[in-house]
């Protein structure tokens, strides 16, 4: 199988086609030359590979014909004898050519398909084409590398596959310095499968100038290198003599001056070699005069010296700066030091002055848990909300309170039951220390919310909880909102509604986790309302403690004046505050109150 190599004048990586490579080579004249000499060719200068008439069958090496030639010892004796002795044959006529003795099965010929519609011989012909069409790529490979130093694209369905231009130069030189290698090219029919591998000497190319009117054998593998294009196991470009520009010869008078010219210069070089030679010998002779080098010296060592004074007033300058600026780091850092010692005390203290606070926390929080419990529970008693027969249906201060549908239920029962259910979660946002989304004015069986989150207009803002008088879809919104202000409590307690129309039912439920607990409910503290605790064995205590107010004042000095005065009071000196003449001021609804002067 003949292998040719090809190597371009003009690489690009990206003009694969092979019209361009066409029109590269064309360009190349007839009489161009190699640059690179065959022994100085290496790796890094080839660069695009190139694969022309590909073809899958192998060459048989011999005709058809011979294969059925009798090879036998016999007949090779007989066709030597025929050779030496000449016989006299008789040709057979055209009788002879009887058509019965040819054979009778049907002969193969050009116009087999002349009666075949066109689309079955243009099918035919794709066939054919196609057979000849393969995918494939090409690898490089190197002695002593495992892996191929290059692999190459696939060029799909082609019989003269172009693959791109390639730089090596990247590589080590232990590559890029190599003038042997190896390349495979695979083929894929069903699969790839190695089909050509061939070992390649880039010293043994041979030049082409040019492959116009060139015929390439079957399977030639053609390689651009940089300086033209060369093949392998063709012959070369017989190229044509160098034509060099005449060089004119000189004169014989013009050749006489150049020699005396010669002479002249060696004369000089020698004179210049001799006057040398008598000044070093003078030089010798004379005693050396140290004095002019021993004043430079002393000139340099002077001016040596004013350089390293000034080095020493500059270093012990800085010095200086270093010792003042480390004397007042180290009076910062005892200052550090000592308010790092304050402040740790100082922190010591805080720190337990946060555990104090921080157990104090914790029994203001128990407490705080103990209060809410105890004042849940009296809401419970307060607003009792007990359940009725018909299922999740229950009444607050035995008042009935449907959970979804107002239609059959009396109108002002419903109001009055809304006006107890908005106390309690007004008083309820309090007490857990909630704030709820939408406020609640409770005032009775004509409470009101207030919705300040939705887009609306400020006189709209506000919904009744009762429906007599107002309009269906305000009140329920009202009802809407009250729940949502439920479950918002119910949030802040960890609780999950599953149902936020159920009024009374959520209501009950939090309560009674709110007023859960192991523990027994504190008692209640007395407050500022005397009347809470009449009746009480404790005596109550007095709010202003032992100071006395302006009545004990007064009545001390009647009972003293009326004493003194046998239980008159005609000389009493102490004035009253309502003694004098009242003025009075006219409020609003007629009311009159006394202003002092």
């Amino acid at each position: 199988m003949a292998t040719c190599l090809v190597v371009p004048a003009t690489p690009s990586s990206t003009r694969t086609s092979w019209q361009h490579v066409c029109g590269v080579i064309g360009m190349a004249t007839e009489g161009s030359r190699p640059l690179l000499a065959p022994q100085t060719r290496r790796l890094r200068h080839l660069q695009g590979i190139y694969l022309r008439n590909l073809t899958l069958v192998r060459p048989r090496g011999h005709t058809i014909d011979d294969a059925s030639l009798n090879k036998t010892p016999e007949k090779l004796e007989s066709l030597r004898k025929s050779l030496h002795e000449p016989s006299l044959q008789h040709s057979a006529s055209s009788d002879d050519l009887n058509a019965n003795i040819r054979p009778s099965g049907r002969r193969r010929r050009s116009t087999i398909w002349a009666g075949q519609s066109p689309d079955y011989r243009q099918r035919k012909l794709e066939d054919v084409i196609d057979n000849g069409m393969v995918d494939a790529f090409f690898s490089l490979h190197c002695a002593g590398e495992d892996e191929p130093i290059y692999i190459s694209e696939v060029t799909e369905k082609a019989m003269n596959p172009n693959f791109r231009f390639f730089d090596l130069t990247n590589y080590g030189p232990s590559i890029t310095r190599l003038s042997r290698f190896t390349i495979k090219f695979w083929v894929k029919r069903k699969e790839f499968s190695l089909f050509l591998e061939q070992e390649i000497e880039l010293s043994s190319l041979h030049f082409l100038g040019s492959l116009n009117n060139r015929q390439l054998p079957p399977n030639c593998v053609i390689f651009h290198l940089v300086d033209g294009i060369y093949a392998l196991d063709l012959p070369a470009v017989a190229l044509p003599p160098k034509h060099l520009p005449p060089v004119s010869t000189s004169s014989y008078s013009a050749l006489m001056r150049l020699s005396s010219l010669d002479d002249s210069i060696q004369d000089a070089l020698a004179t210049r070699e001799r006057l040398a030679a008598q000044i070093n010998t003078i030089l010798q002779e004379q005693p050396v005069d140290d004095t002019p080098q021993a004043e430079e010296e002393a000139a340099l060592a002077a001016k040596y010296l004013k350089s390293e004074q000034r080095l020493v007033k500059l270093s012990i300058k800085q010095r200086d700066e270093l010792q003042t600026s480390i004397a007042a780091r180290r009076k910062a850092i005892d200052d550090c030091t000592k308010s790092q010692a304050q402040a740790q005390i100082e922190l010591e203290s805080i720190q337990q002055q946060v555990e104090e606070m921080m157990v104090a926390q914790q029994a203001n929080t128990e407490q705080i848990h103990g209060q809410r419990r105890r004042i849940c529970e009296e809401l419970l008693h307060i607003f009792p909300i007990e359940p009725t027969a018909r299922s999740l249906t229950f009444t607050i201060c035995g008042l009935l309170l449907p959970n979804t549908s107002f239609d059959d239920s009396d109108e002002d029962v419903v109001a009055a039951a809304l006006g107890h259910v908005a106390r309690l979660v007004d008083m309820l946002q309090y007490y857990l220390s909630v704030p709820i989304p939408y406020p609640v004015m409770p005032y009775g069986s004509r409470s009101i919310v207030r919705d300040d989150i939705s887009t609306l207009v400020d006189t709209q803002r506000t919904f009744p909880l009762y429906g007599k008088g107002t309009i269906r879809f305000r009140f329920e919104y009202a009802v809407f909102l009250l729940n949502k202000d439920i479950e918002c409590l119910a949030e802040s307690q960890g609780l999950k509604l599953i149902d936020i129309r159920h009024t009374l039912p959520n209501l009950k439920y939090l309560l009674y986790v709110c007023s859960a607990g192991t523990a027994e409910l504190p008692v209640r503290k007395a407050g500022g309302i005397r009347g809470l605790l009449a009746g009480k064995a404790t005596p109550l205590p007095s709010r202003r403690g032992s100071e006395e107010g302006l009545a004990d004042a007064a009545r001390k000095a009647l009972e003293h004046g009326s004493s003194a005065n046998g239980g008159t009071k005609g000389n009493l000196s102490l004035q009253l505050p309502f003694d004098a003449e009242p003025t009075t001021s006219l409020r609003t609804r007629g009311l009159r109150e006394n202003r002092a002067r």
